[in-house]
């Protein structure tokens, strides 16, 4: 399944959306912010049920 969210870069702060497989699991993957080009790193959970469960967004040097 495919899900839309809503994020805030650490970087610079613009909110934009990202679209999340959640059929792929928990997973860990980086994306550059669409505005300021710095990469962020996400962190996905899903639950038992193929739902997203949590989405951290960092970045590269915390």
């Amino acid at each position: 399944m495919i899900e839309t969210k809503l994020i805030s870069c650490p970087y610079c702060g613009e909110e934009f959306d990202t679209t999340i497989d959640t059929s792929a699991g928990d997973q860990s993957y980086i994306e550059d912010c669409y505005v300021c080009c710095q990469p962020i790193e996400f962190s996905i959970q899903v639950d038992a049920n193929g739902e997203l469960a949590n989405i951290e967004c960092r970045s590269g040097n915390e």
